[in-house]
């Protein structure tokens, strides 16, 4: 008896930390209403940056590589913020949502799940691939010339980091971003795509715990 209350102690903690670090990763998107969570992809408007108050952050050690951050290291940074604050949540919330559609079991002659996710035919799952992939090109197109401009620096060690504080997760975040896209358009498998799909979560909550966009 007291070996089963163990193992059943052990298996719902166990589905409570999963679950609790799916909170952590999807980040305000997870506390949304689940019929909220569920609604189809839209077109996502074209983000165009605006003058703001926003200034970088140096926490240690990165107060130690001030010097190195430049105008266009802050300038790339703060509009890439303006796209996470704007269209992170949602974006990652309709890729999430595709990659369930994609495997899932949707009533007869619909999703037909596991072994179908590269069939776009079946059902509408085109027209969801076209929306969510047009934006996240939209986003890609976006992030690209600004990550790119995040400069690249070299320790004594022969090591590349980023001066600028959060550099390296905006820069991940948007090469991940860019495999997922590819993953989709050429219908690789929903567990093929999911690795790039989780490193975006991974980078994105880097992003949202440091408050560095705030």
């Amino acid at each position: 008896m007291q070996s089963r209350l163990s193992r059943a102690v052990g298996s719902f903690t166990c589905v409570f930390i999963v679950l609790s670090g799916v909170s952590v990763a999807v980040g305000p998107a997870s506390r949304a209403d689940p019929s909220d969570y569920a609604r189809p992809p839209v077109p996502l408007p074209v983000i165009i940056p605006t003058p703001s108050d926003w200034v970088p952050k140096f926490p240690f050690p990165f107060d130690q590589t001030k010097n190195r951050v430049t105008d266009a290291d802050i300038n790339a940074e703060r509009e890439m913020c303006q796209w996470f604050n704007a269209q992170y949540d949602e974006l990652m919330r309709q890729i999430n949502r595709l990659q369930f559609n994609r495997i899932t079991p949707n009533g007869p002659g619909v999703y037909m799940g596991s072994g179908s996710d590269w069939d776009y035919s079946i059902g509408d799952l085109q027209q969801q691939v076209d929306i969510v992939t047009t934006n996240i090109d939209q986003s890609v197109g976006f992030l690209a010339p600004r990550a790119q401009a995040l400069t690249q620096s070299t320790d004594h060690a022969g090591n590349v980091y980023f001066p600028i504080y959060q550099g390296e997760s905006f820069y991940l975040l948007w090469q991940h971003l860019s495999n997922v896209n590819a993953g989709i358009k050429s219908h690789q498998a929903a567990w093929f795509t999911g690795p790039s799909v989780h490193r975006v979560l991974r980078w994105g909550s880097r992003i949202h715990r440091s408050n560095v966009c705030e």
